[in-house]
């Protein structure tokens, strides 16, 4: 079993819209039985809430529900459960790597390297800005997803 989980600030926005993105994707390629996806947030201000309303109305556009996750804090054990931790931007990945213990490194990833044709390093935060933030990355996180899937394929499965 391959576990992913997805990090961004609070875990209302990128996050959970990166592990419905890569669930969908995981059934679709029917690999659930071989495939675990979660989301987490390095911040503790939104543990228990729901993704965000604009997160939630770009990801049922595409056909994705994200209504039943609740945010979580990441912690230093999600090093020892997850394969990839995966960091949304640079901040994101510097917060994960104050947390990581000793050795678990390996399993620590910026998303967008997986992505490399974007031409960008960091999935921008949405929730400042406008509806159209959201889909711009949603389409940033579909990319991602997709080299993200190819990378467990050639060195797991």
């Amino acid at each position: 079993m391959v576990n992913v989980l997805f990090v961004c600030l609070g875990n209302i926005c990128r996050s959970p819209t990166a592990e419905g993105v890569f669930k969908a994707l995981v059934q679709r390629e029917g690999l659930s039985d071989h495939i675990t996806v979660d989301s987490a947030g390095v911040g503790a201000w939104h543990i228990g809430s729901p993704p965000d309303s604009r997160a939630q109305a770009a990801a049922r556009q595409r056909g994705i529900d994200l209504s039943k996750q609740r945010a979580r804090q990441a912690v230093a054990h999600d090093f020892e459960r997850f394969d990839y931790v995966i960091a949304m931007d640079s901040q994101n990945y510097g917060d994960l790597t104050r947390m990581c213990p000793k050795g678990g490194d390996d399993r620590l990833f910026k998303f967008l390297a997986f992505a490399p044709q974007l031409g960008i390093n960091d999935v921008p935060d949405p929730y400042y800005g406008g509806d159209s933030g959201f889909d711009g990355v949603f389409d940033m996180i579909e990319a991602a997803a997709a080299g993200l899937l190819d990378d467990i394929r050639a060195n797991h499965l």
